[in-house]
């Protein structure tokens, strides 16, 4: 069955770096894009960033634009995502997500806290 696992979050302080995994199994890891979503209790989830299944289209939420990357190494079935010179309000849980066929499938989150 199709499993995302995320792993990488933490606390840390305003203006670190974390850089979150997503390991995959289930399904054809190259043959799908994947995308990192965040949210916070209470609010809807928000899609952050999007990597199609060759890395070569990628697109970014407004709120994170220069300061994420998204990447994959399709060898490992992960996706990642940098995060370089966070802020408070990027507290949030962080989830990455795969659509396949219609049905989409997501982790269980690691939580990232931005706080000093």
């Amino acid at each position: 069955q199709v499993q995302l696992v995320e792993s990488g979050g933490g606390l840390v302080q305003p203006g670190g770096s974390l850089r979150l995994s997503c390991a995959t199994s289930g399904f054809l890891f190259s043959a799908n894009g994947m995308k990192w979503y965040r949210q916070v209790p209470g609010e809807e989830r928000e899609l952050v960033a999007s990597i199609s299944n060759t890395g070569l289209s990628i697109n970014y939420a407004g709120f994170v634009k220069g300061r994420f990357t998204v990447s994959r190494d399709n060898a490992k079935n992960t996706a990642y995502l940098q995060m370089n010179s966070l802020k408070p309000e990027d507290t949030a849980m962080y989830y990455c997500n795969v659509a396949i066929r219609r049905a989409n499938y997501w982790g269980q989150g690691t939580q990232v806290t931005v706080s000093s």
